[in-house]
């Protein structure tokens, strides 16, 4: 079945203050894939990320230019809320944090200030079983969710997310503080969720971003270098500068 378009930017640029961070960004994010953004530290990959839920918004003098698409509409027109897009498009932060609440609440508090108004215990169930975690903390549901390992408390973020349904879900390293088991276990599950979402990944971990992405893009100074399927970028790049720096000649 053909891919769907879920998410594209068209000549995105963005700019912190009078620094440019992305320059002429134009890329498309399909229905159901996972993509991965890499690329050495600086090069704009994080900064895509939040132009894609309006999450730069809340950093002063910041400014973006171009088209994001969301459902084929431009998420930075001025009868867009941005509050809704981040609803729709969730993020996943490089270091876990969940709410200083029992494990419960930090499922049910983001569904509640969204307007759900279902049976709140089968949403939590559900959604801490689509992230393979409910088996872990079904005994522990009223235990603050600080008390959980890292990579519970990760894949608790996660619940947190889809919990409010959205179509997007963003990840912003997600495993980069975590031991090799629980990168597994995120790996795993990011594998299982494209299922139902579309993923976008900042990843500086080549080989993972090898393992779970279907769609690739390589970032240098905030500009696209080379996007296409994972395996051509990895095994057949364009690029003299896409094989160094995924060879670690560079970055």
């Amino acid at each position: 079945m053909e891919a769907t378009l879920a998410m594209q930017t068209k000549n995105l640029d963005f700019y912190y203050g009078t620094f440019q961070a992305l320059h002429d960004v134009s890329l498309n994010f399909m229905r159901s894939h996972v993509t991965a953004l890499i690329g050495p530290s600086g090069c704009g990959k994080s900064t895509l990320l939040r132009c894609l839920n309006r999450m730069n918004d809340l950093i002063p003098e910041t400014r973006a230019d171009g088209e994001v698409y969301f459902n084929d509409q431009n998420i930075y027109t001025e009868d867009v809320d941005p509050v809704e897009v981040r609803r729709r498009v969730g993020m996943v932060f490089q270091k876990p944090n969940p709410f200083p609440k029992s494990v419960y609440e930090n499922i049910a508090w983001g569904a509640r200030i969204n307007g759900f108004r279902g049976d709140m215990d089968e949403l939590v169930e559900t959604s801490l079983k689509k992230c393979a975690l409910w088996d872990e903390v079904k005994d522990k549901l009223k235990q603050n969710a600080l008390e959980l390992s890292g990579g519970q408390q990760q894949r608790l973020c996660i619940a947190r997310a889809i919990a409010v349904e959205p179509d997007v879900i963003l990840m912003d390293e997600p495993t980069s503080a975590l031991d090799p088991i629980s990168t597994a276990k995120i790996e795993d599950l990011i594998t299982e969720l494209k299922q139902r979402y579309t993923i976008i990944i900042v990843t500086h971990n080549m080989q993972q971003a090898g393992r779970v992405s279907d769609q690739t893009a390589f970032f240098l100074n905030g500009w696209i270098i080379e996007a296409g399927d994972t395996k051509d970028i990895f095994f057949n790049p364009r690029e003299e500068r896409t094989e160094a720096y995924i060879s670690g000649r560079f970055g």
